[in-house]
């Protein structure tokens, strides 16, 4: 089973229940969102994060998923992220929530989304940080949950040093959710760096 497909409302409702860790998750990457520019959102989803930050593009390989997005009023391209439907230099900006991990070849993703980019366009990475301490309680229970059990988790340094090795530039890191999430009732704080927190929010950019 495609679990993005056929349990979409589901996925949707994750939100509802761990409400707190979601808006945690927002704050986080507001913290780099560019305040102007034409932006996109690689792995959309329903839209969850790029809602907040009015992003009304997006690229999504699940159906459910993307009719989902589309009624919140965003643009869904049906596209894998190693090969993005656009233009070079089309966007300011990019945004990728929580997908590397689901990728067959998350480095081609970056390659990608980093040709799409302006001269000092923006990439920011919202990802699980497999190394933090509630990351290696997610890894034991990733296989039980059936939207993260065929997931690769990735360490944070893993993720920089494709962005170092792309030519990405200015690279900054902030990290939030450092409990358990079944005990957030309200927001996390954010912090500088990465190593504690489960979601880690990186910011690089495309070298003029």
């Amino acid at each position: 089973m495609n679990a993005f497909e056929e349990a979409a409302v589901e996925y949707e409702e994750w939100f509802e229940t761990y409400k707190w860790v979601y808006l945690s998750e927002v704050e986080a990457v507001r913290k780099f969102i560019p305040e102007t520019g034409e932006g996109i959102e690689i792995g959309v989803g329903t839209g969850r994060f790029s809602i907040p930050f009015g992003i009304t593009v997006g690229v999504e390989p699940a159906r459910a998923m993307a009719e989902i997005s589309r009624k919140r009023g965003v643009t869904v391209y049906k596209s894998n992220a190693e090969h993005l439907p656009f233009q070079d230099n089309s966007f300011e900006f990019a945004l990728v929530v929580t997908t590397l991990c689901f990728l067959e070849y998350p480095f081609q993703a970056l390659k990608e989304i980093k040709r799409i980019l302006r001269p000092a366009g923006k990439i920011v990475i919202g990802m699980l940080d497999e190394e933090s301490p509630p990351g290696k309680l997610y890894e034991k229970k990733r296989k039980k949950n059936k939207f993260y059990r065929n997931a690769r988790f990735y360490s944070v340094n893993q993720v920089l040093d494709s962005l170092k090795k792309l030519a990405f530039d200015n690279i900054q890191t902030v990290q939030t959710i450092f409990k358990n999430p079944d005990r957030i009732q309200s927001l996390e704080p954010i912090k500088e760096c990465f190593g504690e927190g489960l979601f880690v929010v990186i910011l690089a950019e495309v070298m003029k």
